[in-house]
């Protein structure tokens, strides 16, 4: 079986490098075997992807900008692991959040932009519990937000 590293290979995805905080918080806090990842915003080396679903943002394009947060949530985690997603033993937890104009319900199809990236790395492992909630407004006017709890080795 392949590790996470190596489907993030074959999958032609490099890891961006893990988005500082912007405010007095942390990216991820370790307690125990559970790591929290603060929320991950749709950021990119391009500025990403920013503006109301629904509105400016359409869908497959806001399952992109999810797909993104799931990288940097990656991203996270390998900071978190020191750079061994194989220490991942499951990915627990997703919190999606969609800045959604008002007549825009596909909220959960967004969020499985980061779901299924989540089983492309992780397999089984990535399978997890979510919620995913339209929101009126995310930091910097970013589309989406997702934050995660991962159980690690």
């Amino acid at each position: 079986m392949s590790t996470p590293n190596t489907r993030l290979a074959e999958l032609g995805i490099t890891l961006p490098t893990p988005v500082a905080p912007v405010a007095n918080y942390v990216p991820f806090v370790r307690s125990g075997a559970l790591v929290h990842i603060s929320g991950q915003v749709s950021v990119d080396a391009d500025g990403g992807i920013r503006g109301v679903v629904g509105e400016e943002v359409d869908l497959r394009r806001a399952t992109l900008a999810a797909r993104l947060c799931g990288l940097n949530l990656i991203a996270q985690m390998s900071a978190a692991v020191d750079g061994d997603l194989s220490r991942v033993r499951r990915v627990v937890r997703l919190g999606g959040f969609v800045q959604a104009g008002p007549g825009f319900f596909d909220i959960p199809r967004v969020v499985n932009g980061a779901s299924d990236l989540m089983v492309e790395v992780f397999g089984d492992a990535g399978r997890h519990a979510r919620s995913a909630v339209g929101v009126y407004r995310l930091p910097m006017n970013f589309a989406v937000e997702v934050d995660a709890i991962v159980e690690v080795a």
